[in-house]
C-alpha cells in the first residue's frame, strides 16, 4: 500500500490491510511482487491531491499491467469524476464502509481490461468504521486510535465535512476496549485522533454512557475511563479545536501523568477578523488566554499549533497579527501552510484573494520564527531526564551507536526527536535500546529541532530492560 495523508487516513489504511488479510489476501510491502496495488490518497488540499495523483500516475507507469486501486479521501471526494476520467486506476474506493474492501477487491480481480470503466464504490458516511487491526504503519509500539470521524465545525476553508461528513463519535467502552487490547499487545504510545477531539461525544449512538449532555465533559469522561487501566503507557491527544477547548481535561492530565500534557491546537490565525472569516468564534485575545490557562495549570505542557497564510482578505496587518500571536504564545512546535482554495467550501467564493507568492513568503517568515522559538523552548528541557520511546537504530562510526526516539513532548512524524548516544560495547545499552522499548536518558544539548542525549546506564528503568 502506498500511504498518503494524515493519521486518520493511516488508520483507514491499516483497517483495509487487516480486513484483506483476514479474508485470505496476503500483504506484501513490495509493489514488484504485488498483484494489486492500493494507493491510499489524501484529498484535503491542492498539494496533497497532486501528490496522490502523481503517485497513481507514477505507479501506473512503473506497473502497466498490474491492478491499481485509488482509495482514501481523494477517491471519496472525486469518485463521480474519476469513474469516467481516471483510466490509470482500475478501481476507486472511498472511505465510508471500509469493511467492504474484500468484495471490491474481488470485483477488481475479475475485471478483464482497463479499457472497461473504472469501478467505483462509495458508501454512506455513517458511524466510525473500526476493525481489529493486525497491521500498523507506525514505528513499533505506537498506534493511532480514532475516536471520532468527520467534522461539524465547518471552518470556511476546510473540505473535511465534504469528504468525511458530519462528526460522529465512538462509544467510550469501544474506545477503552481497543486501547486495552493494544496495551496487551505491548503498545506503549496511544495517540487519540479525530478531526476535533473537543467535539467527542457528538453523534455517538449510546449517549447514556455520558453523565450529562455537556459536550465539554465528554472527553474528560473518556480520559477518566482510560485512567482506570493499569500499566505504564502514554495517551496523547491530537487535534483539539480552540473554540471549544475542553478545560476540564486539564484536571485529568494533572491527575494522571500517563495522559500527556501535549496539546495540538490548530489556531490557524492570530488575527481576529480572519479567525471570524474562517467561521470560528474565537479571537486573538481568547486564544492567548487559552494558552496561558494551559500553562498556568500545567507549566511543563507542550503546545503544537498550525497557522495558515494567504487566507482571502489577509492584509499585511492581519499577517503581522499572526506573527505577533506566534511570538506571544511561543508554541513548542508549529506547522504552517499556505491557503488552498477548495471547491465546495465557503471560502472558495471569497473575494480579496492573496497571491500564492505572498502566501508562501509569509509562511516562510512564520516558519523561520518558529525555528527560533522551538530552539528556545527545547533548551529549557536540557539537563533533565526523560523516558524515550525508541523508534529506530543507527549504526554510527567508530565505537558509538545512535538511536532515534521521542519523549512525551514529541508527537510521531511531526515534531523533533531524541538522538540517544551509547557505546557499542555497552552491553546494558545494547540490551535495552531496541525499537519499541522505552529507555531513560539525559537531555544533553539541542541540535536543530532535535535533542542529543545519552543513555543512563545506572537507572533502574534501563536495568529492567
Amino acid at each position: 500500500m502506498d500511504q498518503h495523508g494524515c493519521a486518520k487516513n493511516q488508520v483507514d489504511g491499516e483497517i483495509l490491510i487487516s480486513k484483506l488479510i483476514d479474508d485470505g489476501y496476503e500483504f506484501v510491502d513490495n509493489s514488484d511482487v504485488a498483484d494489486v496495488i492500493i494507493i491510499n490518497s489524501c484529498g484535503f488540499i491542492e498539494s496533497a491531491k497532486k501528490e496522490s495523483l502523481d503517485a497513481l500516475y507514477n505507479t501506473r507507469a512503473a506497473y502497466p499491467k498490474k491492478k491499481i486501486i485509488l482509495a482514501g479521501c481523494l477517491a471519496e471526494r472525486y469518485a463521480k469524476i474519476f469513474k469516467d476520467n481516471l483510466p490509470e486506476a482500475d478501481g476507486v474506493f472511498g472511505n465510508g464502509d471500509l469493511l467492504t474492501i474484500s468484495e471490491f477487491m474481488k470485483a477488481i480481480n475479475e475485471k478483464k481490461s482497463r479499457k472497461n470503466k473504472t469501478i467505483t464504490e462509495t458508501t454512506e458516511q455513517k458511524g466510525v468504521c473500526c476493525y481489529n487491526r493486525k497491521h500498523f504503519m507506525n514505528f513499533k509500539n505506537s498506534a493511532y486510535v480514532k475516536i471520532t470521524e468527520g467534522c461539524s465545525n465547518h471552518c470556511s476553508f476546510c473540505a473535511i465535512p465534504v469528504i468525511r461528513g458530519e462528526l460522529r463519535s465512538r462509544p467510550v467502552k469501544e474506545v477503552v476496549n481497543e486501547i486495552k487490547s493494544l496495551l496487551k499487545q505491548g503498545f506503549f504510545e496511544i495517540n487519540l485522533i479525530g478531526q476535533d477531539l473537543a467535539a467527542y461525544g457528538t453523534g455517538v449512538t449510546d449517549r447514556e454512557i455520558f453523565k450529562n449532555e455537556d459536550r465539554s465533559s465528554q472527553l474528560s469522561y473518556l480520559l477518566n475511563e482510560i485512567s482506570k487501566l493499569k500499566g505504564n503507557f502514554w495517551i496523547r491527544l491530537l487535534y483539539i479545536h480552540p473554540d471549544h477547548f475542553n478545560a476540564d481535561i486539564l484536571d485529568c492530565i494533572e491527575k494522571d501523568s500517563r495522559i500527556l500534557a501535549y496539546f495540538d491546537i490548530p489556531f490557524q490565525s492570530g488575527d481576529t477578523e480572519i479567525i471570524h472569516s474562517m467561521n470560528r468564534t474565537g479571537s486573538k485575545e481568547s486564544y492567548i488566554s487559552l494558552v496561558k490557562k494551559i500553562r498556568n495549570k500545567l507549566p511543563e505542557a507542550a503546545l503544537r499549533t498550525t497557522l495558515m497564510t494567504g487566507f482571502p482578505g489577509e492584509t499585511d496587518e492581519a499577517f503581522n497579527n499572526s506573527l505577533e500571536f506566534l511570538q506571544t504564545i511561543t508554541p513548542d512546535w508549529s506547522g504552517c501552510f499556505s491557503y488552498s482554495r477548495e471547491e465546495d467550501t465557503p471560502a472558495y467564493k471569497f473575494k480579496n484573494k492573496i497571491a500564492k507568492k505572498t502566501a508562501k513568503e509569509r509562511a516562510s517568515i512564520l516558519e523561520s520564527t518558529q525555528e527560533k522559538i522551538t530552539e528556545t523552548r527545547l533548551k529549557k528541557r536540557i539537563n533533565k531526564f526523560y523516558d524515550v520511546l525508541i523508534e529506530e537504530l543507527i549504526d554510527g562510526e567508530d565505537d558509538t551507536a545512535f538511536a532515534i526516539g521521542r519523549a512525551w513532548f514529541q508527537a510521531p512524524d511531526v515534531d523533533g526527536a531524541f538522538v540517544v548516544r551509547y557505546e557499542k560495547d555497552d552491553k546494558a545499552a545494547v540490551k535495552a535500546i531496541k525499537p519499541g522499548r522505552v529507555v531513560y536518558v539525559k537531555a544533553d544539548r539541542v541540535s536543530g529541532v532535535d535533542i542529543d542525549s545519552y543513555f543512563v546506564k545506572d537507572s533502574e528503568l534501563n536495568k529492567k530492560k
